[in-house]
């Protein structure tokens, strides 16, 4: 499918067009900058069920496959998709040398949203990639990202198998400033939660019945031991949120947004082919 930059879609920055994941938007977008009204999240999530069914279909597809982090994006990312597909929503957790409060935090979202969870323990997997790349002394960014990317190996290989689209959990928080795996998490072939800020997944979570537990979790994407999404980022999602809704900022935070952005614009890009 052809569309507009991602970005573009999402915050208006200038920027070329290329073909990425959908994500809800064209007439029935909501306008992000002038805020949410009261009780906005009920309708919000019928909206987004809705259009999930209709990304499905139109794909000629039967279902969909999320990965499941035990973080509030891919809660809320499952429990969307469950409503839109009961029965045809699988859940993937996949743990890689990960904290076991992931597993946990995974577990309770699966049973209070009724998510039909397969759990796939990619240590050894990773392990054995790791050593025939002879990579034991890469970066642990590298190597963190190979782990992400070995996740969204298995998600399209359930997808093929089933019939089915692998839906994204990356907010526009993280998407604006690229804070996600190029070829790993960024993978997939719809974004339902593209449209809404940090704060707002954490509001369509509590509508959904996501977990308090899970909704107010430090995010982190487990990439190794203690690494954290604002420690990496070096702002907060308070102030990337902000920034993104339109109100004011310290200048330093806005400058760190954009000088993310603007790194990570290949990104959001289809790769480059010549003009001649």
């Amino acid at each position: 499918m052809r569309l507009e930059s991602l970005l573009d879609l999402l915050s208006g920055c200038p920027g070329a067009g290329g073909a990425q994941p959908a994500a809800p938007g064209g007439k029935e977008a909501m306008v992000m900058e002038a805020g949410r009204t009261p009780g906005w999240a009920a309708g919000y999530a019928e909206r987004l069920v809705e259009w999930i069914r209709e990304q499905v279909a139109r794909a000629g597809a039967a279902g969909t496959v999320v990965a499941s982090s035990g973080g509030v994006d891919s809660a809320v990312t499952a429990g969307l998709c469950q409503r839109a597909f009961p029965g045809a929503a699988l859940a993937l957790f996949l743990p890689c040398h990960s904290d076991p409060q992931d597993g946990e935090c995974a577990r309770i979202v699966a049973e209070a949203l009724g998510l039909e969870q397969k759990t796939i323990v990619l240590d050894g997997a990773y392990d054995a990639l790791v050593s025939a790349l002879g990579a034991s002394a890469w970066s642990r960014l590298a190597l963190g990202n190979l782990k992400v990317r070995l996740r969204t190996i298995v998600a399209y290989a359930h997808a093929n198998q089933m019939n089915r689209l692998v839906v994204g959990t990356s907010n526009r928080s993280e998407i604006t400033v690229g804070y996600f795996t190029k070829y790993g998490d960024g993978a997939c072939d719809i974004a339902p939660l593209g449209r809404l800020v940090k704060r707002e997944v954490r509001e369509l979570a509590r509508e959904l019945g996501v977990p308090e537990r899970v909704v107010e979790r430090v995010p982190s994407a487990g990439l190794w031991p203690g690494q954290t999404d604002e420690g990496e980022l070096g702002l907060t999602y308070a102030e990337l949120d902000a920034y993104l809704r339109g109100e004011v900022v310290r200048p330093e935070v806005a400058a760190r947004i954009e000088s993310l952005r603007r790194a990570s614009e290949h990104k959001r890009r289809p790769p480059a082919v010549p003009d001649f």
